[in-house]
């Protein structure tokens, strides 16, 4: 199935019966008075988080969604039906936003969360509801309201424990396969990740967490370059971040400076994401001798002013990987225990995560902006060729 993180639907909800205008008319009953019935109400649209779905490729072929309107009153004082709600499946970790007021409508974290997103047309009044002791015979009812109609942005974020960070080719995808069941795609080329992938990492019976494999970063992935901010969201649900760094490049880069340069691109798509709990993690040091991997942690210290965990591992033998695994669950499990418990702990994240999100969204409408300037003035360079060659 084709990974889709974001969408755009327009959803309506249904509009309200109108009211009935009608009089009683019966053999031996001369004047029965008003018995135009009120309409109902028109259906409302929902929004539902569905532990079952991964991916929004199904909003790329259905983009509207129209709740039932509500049924016209009748005579009799009968009340004419009300509109069905329309509910919406979603993936757990959907962001909801109104298009055009960018208001984050909601944020489906939980299987079963319903969110109202458009509210059905409120229903007509018949002419009963006007009857009075000076207006015995009213002509008066109204009609229904219109539903909400609203264009939504739906942007998927994957729900992590832990997020994979790094550059192409760091071995994330081989850490993945070697400490779950999950298994990517794994290759000596860049790029062999195109889409996130999550791996269940299980300690013991009952201690788990997920793992979160992001497509690696190059210099300029917040302004759009390589795979740009696509996946650079995914990270702002998870707990820890692993920032994996190749101690044994084949091309003979820099791993220092390669850390660096997905530090400062963190920091420029979101700064609150780049101060999150992270860290370090040297991959292939069994290519590497001791007193090079010594030293490689040293400059780490020196020359970005790191003061993070380091691990040292070879992903695709799996040397280092349990000790790295067993210190993640345990960090996980402490801060389980404190948005739980800790009620002021839980407020704090909850702040962050909102500023996160915010954020996110001004990087990502920021680098639309300048990706659209820079199609705009590659046609008119275009034009002005066209003219030339004229």
């Amino acid at each position: 199935m084709k990974f889709v993180d974001e969408a755009e639907i327009t959803v309506e909800a249904g509009k309200g019966g109108n009211g009935c205008m009608s009089f009683r008319r019966e053999k031996f009953i001369p004047k029965g008075g008003p018995d135009g019935g009120d309409g109902g109400n028109g259906g409302s649209v929902y929004l539902v988080g569905d532990a079952n779905l991964n991916t929004l490729v199904d909003f790329r072929y259905q983009r509207r969604y129209k709740a039932e309107s509500g049924q016209q009153g009748m005579g009799s004082n009968c009340t004419g039906k009300a509109g069905e709600d329309l509910y919406v499946r979603v993936p757990v970790g959907t962001s909801v936003v109104d298009k055009h007021t960018e208001e984050l409508i909601a944020d489906i974290a939980e299987a079963g969360q319903t969110v109202m997103v458009a509210k059905g047309g409120f229903h007509g009044l018949g002419n009963t509801r006007f009857k009075s002791s000076t207006n015995r015979s009213p002509t008066k009812a109204t009609k229904g309201t219109e539903g909400e109609l609203r264009t939504l942005q739906l942007q998927l974020k994957v729900i992590a424990d832990v997020g994979l960070l790094g550059m192409p080719n760091a071995g994330k995808s081989t850490l993945l396969r070697a400490v779950s069941a999950a298994r990517p795609k794994v290759a000596n080329y860049p790029f062999t990740t195109l889409v996130p992938g999550l791996g269940v990492v299980r300690i013991e019976l009952e201690r788990s967490f997920v793992m979160a494999d992001i497509p690696g970063l190059i210099e300029g992935a917040s302004e759009g370059a390589g795979l740009g901010i696509r996946f650079l969201k995914h990270l702002a649900r998870t707990r820890v971040l692993l920032h994996m760094v190749d101690a044994a490049p084949l091309d003979d880069s820099d791993p220092v400076e390669q850390a660096r340069a997905i530090v400062d691109e963190l920091a420029s798509f979101s700064p609150t994401l780049a101060s999150k709990e992270r860290w370090l993690v040297l991959n292939k040091t069994d290519l590497v001798a001791e007193e090079d991997i010594l030293a490689l942690q040293q400059r780490f210290i020196d020359e970005l002013g790191w003061d993070l965990p380091v691990y040292r591992i070879a992903a695709i033998s799996g040397t280092g990987c349990q000790k790295l695994c067993h210190d993640i669950m345990l960090s996980v499990e402490k801060h389980r225990e404190l948005m739980q418990g800790d009620e002021s702990y839980r407020e704090q994240q909850e702040e962050r995560d909102r500023a996160m999100e915010l954020e996110i969204r001004q990087s990502v409408e920021r680098a639309r902006a300048q990706h659209a300037a820079a199609r705009q003035s590659a046609e008119d360079d275009f034009d002005d060729f066209d003219d030339y060659d004229d």
